[in-house]
């Protein structure tokens, strides 16, 4: 269920009314749901530009339309609008958002698919790179591969060894070992390049 406070309303009523389109209503989707990317878009929509399976919620004034698939990822969202004496600020906020991580009951690999992109793809980010998971062998041991500015980067192993491995065995048990299947000569932007100092 979403909440939309009385202040938020009222904010979409007037800018509605002053549009003066008939039908308008706002349109409610998740974009990148269940990633660390993700992110509420909220935009204003006519009729005709609806898919016709969007979700109708009753507002004072207006319909707000929510994007079905985005719908278990927006449950328990909140939609305020604070006026302020420069103007006013909309907040959304979206618990669930970024997804949930899987109960200690879900698969290795569910598991360490959520670990890569909830947490380590998130800090690799920062260096413009980012891993995938290429495998789980049967004794526990991740194959990943880099991409991005780690593709090619001299920090790689450290990176491997004293972040990613032990964040993985620290959080799922039966990951006995992480090991990189990337061939780093074929970087071609890496954040820093092999060899320097």
């Amino acid at each position: 269920m979403i909440q939309i406070s009385d202040n938020a309303q009222a904010h979409f009523r007037k800018l509605i009314e002053r549009e003066a389109l008939p039908g308008l209503g706002v349109r409610l989707a998740a974009v990148h749901p269940g990633t660390a990317r993700a992110d509420v878009r909220l935009e204003f929509t006519e009729p005709a530009d609806l898919q016709g399976d969007e979700w109708a919620i009753d507002c004072e004034g207006f319909t707000l339309w929510l994007d079905p698939v985005s719908a278990p990822f927006l449950d328990g969202a909140q939609i305020d609008y604070e006026s302020r004496a420069t103007g006013g600020q909309l907040q959304i906020r979206a618990p669930k958002i970024k997804g949930e991580a899987p109960p200690e009951s879900a698969s290795m690999v569910e598991r360490v698919r959520w670990l890569i992109e909830s947490e380590i793809n998130p800090q690799l980010a920062m260096h413009r790179g980012h891993v995938a998971l290429q495998e789980i062998t049967a004794d526990g041991v991740v194959v990943l591969r880099f991409g991005g500015g780690c593709h090619g980067c001299g920090m790689v192993d450290v990176t491997l060894k004293q972040g990613i491995e032990r964040t993985l065995m620290d959080k799922v048990p039966g990951v006995t070992a992480v090991r990189d299947a990337t061939d780093h000569e074929t970087g071609t932007a890496p954040y820093m390049p092999r060899g320097a100092d």
